[in-house]
């Protein structure tokens, strides 16, 4: 068109190879086997040093039991599970299914009624070790099983019943002498007594208890069962 500032190419010449563009994809790099088994290897190790503690904790404590043990209490093995026998009643004589006891780790004594100077230090005690358990103290119980007739005194049942409650029952002694069992040279009176969640007798403290080395077993416990204890509502 005349006064066009446009042109139309020319035409290649006869003979002349027109110039083109060919595009090529990149190389994809190979997969090296050897790289990829190392990092596989590299993943698997970081992943077994994360477990290895846990792994051998619970080795530790429910398979491999070395000798030299860090307990100050004596465990009992085996665990004595609670008597189908062992009739319990509360002081009124309403009897208690010893089951509902269950979903806590109770601490407990044993001793007469009457309850002498000794008994009263027990009871004191095993209210100072809930307490110290801190946040974890609503998963341990205070017990007293009564084994003979003497009644408790009145200002005694009401110290019991302040705060969180001691439960008091009474057992035959004869009947729980068959359960419990003390040391040597001592009466079963002379003891603390540790049942586990399930109802099964599994520690017990030494006559005259280090209350300070018995609540570093209390911890110990306590830290073992967290994953597991069935809470009570």
């Amino acid at each position: 068109m005349s006064g066009s500032s446009s042109s139309v190419p020319a035409a290649p010449a006869e003979g002349d190879t027109p110039l083109t563009l060919s595009v090529h994809s990149m190389p994809q790099p190979v997969p090296d086997a050897a790289a990829r088994a190392g990092g596989r290897s590299r993943m698997l190790l970081v992943l077994a040093v994360c477990a290895l503690p846990v792994i051998a904790s619970y080795i530790a404590y429910y398979v491999y039991r070395p000798a030299a043990r860090t307990n100050y209490a004596t465990l009992i093995e085996p665990q004595r599970p609670w008597p189908a026998g062992l009739a319990l009643a509360d002081l009124d004589g309403r009897a208690v299914d010893a089951p509902a006891l269950r979903g806590n780790w109770i601490l407990l004594v044993v001793g007469s009624g009457a309850c002498d100077a000794a008994c009263e230090k027990r009871l004191w005690l095993v209210r100072q070790l809930r307490e110290a358990m801190g946040r974890d103290r609503d998963r341990v119980d205070k017990l007293w099983i009564v084994d003979d007739a003497a009644a408790p005194r009145a200002e005694l049942r009401a110290a019991l019943a302040a705060g969180t409650p001691t439960r008091v029952l009474r057992a035959d002694a004869g009947a729980l002498a068959h359960w419990l069992a003390p040391e040597p040279g001592h009466a079963i009176a002379d003891h603390l007594y540790v049942i586990d969640p399930l109802g099964n007798w599994m520690m017990r403290t030494p006559a005259d208890v280090d209350p300070s080395r018995f609540k570093r077993d209390l911890e110990k416990l306590l830290r073992a069962s967290a994953s597991w204890q069935p809470y009570r509502r």
